[in-house]
């Protein structure tokens, strides 16, 4: 009796989205980094970059991977023309220094789909970069409205000033996942 009495009140948590359901969900966060810092020879730029972590619902598999777009070789000549562009891979010091400024949960297919989107930033016309046109700013508006949200303009240089107006925007339903995100810890 205990024992169909336990699975019964198991099966009810579930079917409400309980704590233990909602964490097995891929969560994309979007961050920026303030930069203007060398470190080993290189000065770091300001810059936005998406974020993946948690776990894909339907296979249980871990995520954990963050994602940005940038310049393949920096340098003046991005003011005039474009160059070639590259998708990269913060480290792990870059990705503690950031400026968390959302998070949303998304589904497994919303997940598929902005995986499959990287793969155009990867290769061909859309790894192209143009700094006032097709840069980190740009790369992160695109993540950001495939999870549904609001973006501002995209005619900025400043990654920084982009995220905050983005958490503006958005702002009653990024509250509503912190809210979320607290009751789970």
């Amino acid at each position: 009796m205990m024992r169909r009495l336990a699975g019964l009140i198991l099966a009810l948590l579930l079917a409400l989205g309980s704590p233990v359901a909602a964490f097995a969900q891929v969560i994309v966060s979007f961050h920026g980094h303030a930069g203007t810092q060398v470190r080993g020879g290189f000065l770091y730029f300001p810059h936005a970059y998406v974020r993946f972590t948690g776990t894909v619902e339907e296979t249980g598999e871990p995520v954990d991977e963050a994602w940005g777009f940038t310049a393949a070789n920096p340098g003046p000549q991005l003011l005039f023309a474009s160059g070639p562009g590259e998708l990269s891979r913060p480290d792990a010091r870059y990705l503690s220094e950031a400026i968390d400024y959302a998070a949303m949960p998304i589904s497994d297919d919303t997940y598929h789909a902005m995986q499959a989107r990287l793969n155009h930033w990867r290769a061909g016309p859309g790894a192209r970069y143009n700094l006032n046109r097709r840069n980190c700013i740009t790369f992160v508006a695109e993540m950001a409205r495939m999870a549904g949200l609001q973006t501002p303009r995209e005619n900025t240089l400043s990654p920084n000033g982009f995220l905050k107006d983005m958490a503006e925007l958005n702002a009653p339903l990024i509250a509503q996942v912190r809210s979320r995100e607290k009751l789970r810890e």
